[in-house]
């Protein structure tokens, strides 16, 4: 005699007899949902933080992210930080960790192509074609650090085609990933500052400020490689994660952060997006 019939011996209602297999199937479920312990590059956290609410709910898994710059994740991973997936600001760090034995051979690939925009918090403060930066009246100008984010590096690439690099160089302030060169021109801090166009777009436009989307011919193509991890290899959650990450979801979501997807046409050289909505009251 089984458990189910034993129950119905016991007179249970037939509502709750009936929700019983459905519980059982529940516990299951619950029973073979895990964790993956994420390293997110600084300037993906938005999208990261949407991603990984969707695919826990789509997947009964849960997602632990960490967010910083891809340097300093580099270092970290090679010390043997207990991470998963690596989510990285470029395609060249990932690619350093295969080679060095340190990620899985052939998990690598491209999960989005970011897009650099110089950014104030001042509506109207940047031009839609960046002369602010030749005004050279600013007293700060915000970056990532180029040694250890991408898109510092793309900062700085850019301020060298303009031709504008050692003009600029005694007002920099350098933030140690992305996320604190946005915050640097949040607080004030900093008048303007090169972000990653995610972190101030939203809904087709820019969410708060004035910005100047940066063509990409500028600088080299921010290729921001995902990458699973030897720690990640025998973990269903994490194999679970990579393949979302490639699927419709997670592209879908990536989108509407800015972000296009590897083969796409890099749009920022022919369209920049929206300026932001004005304030309630404002023409």
């Amino acid at each position: 005699m089984n458990a189910y019939s034993t129950l119905r011996q016991l007179s249970l209602p037939k509502s709750l007899l009936r929700a019983l297999p459905l519980c059982a199937a529940g516990a299951s479920f619950t029973a073979g949902a895990g964790e993956v312990s994420v390293a997110v590059a600084s300037n993906f956290t938005a999208p990261m933080k949407a991603i990984a609410a969707d695919f826990e709910q789509q997947s009964g898994h849960k997602v632990l992210a960490s967010y910083g710059a891809t340097g300093q994740f580099y270092a970290q991973i090679r010390n043997g930080a207990p991470f998963d997936v690596f989510l990285a600001a470029d395609d060249s760090t990932p690619a350093k960790l295969e080679q060095e034995k340190r990620a899985v051979p052939g998990s690598g690939f491209t999960y989005a192509l970011g897009t650099l925009v110089l950014w104030s918090a001042k509506p109207g403060y940047v031009d839609d074609r960046g002369e602010v930066l030749r005004e050279n009246t600013y007293a700060h100008l915000a970056i990532a650090n180029p040694k250890t984010a991408p898109y510092g590096a793309a900062a700085m690439q850019t301020l060298t085609t303009l031709g504008l690099a050692d003009a600029v160089r005694p007002k920099l302030v350098e933030g140690q990933n992305i996320g604190q060169a946005q915050q640097f021109v949040a607080s004030g801090n900093a008048p303007l500052g090169f972000v990653a166009l995610s972190q101030v777009y939203k809904d087709g436009r820019i969410s708060s400020g004035s910005a100047w989307v940066v063509p990409a011919s500028m600088h080299a193509p921010i290729r921001q490689g995902a990458v699973l991890l030897p720690r990640g290899q025998g973990n269903p959650a994490a194999l679970a994660f990579m393949d979302y990450l490639k699927g419709p979801h997670a592209a879908r979501i990536i989108a509407s952060y800015g972000y296009q997807r590897e083969g796409a046409v890099q749009a920022a050289d022919t369209a920049a997006p929206q300026p932001a909505a004005p304030a309630d009251g404002q023409p």
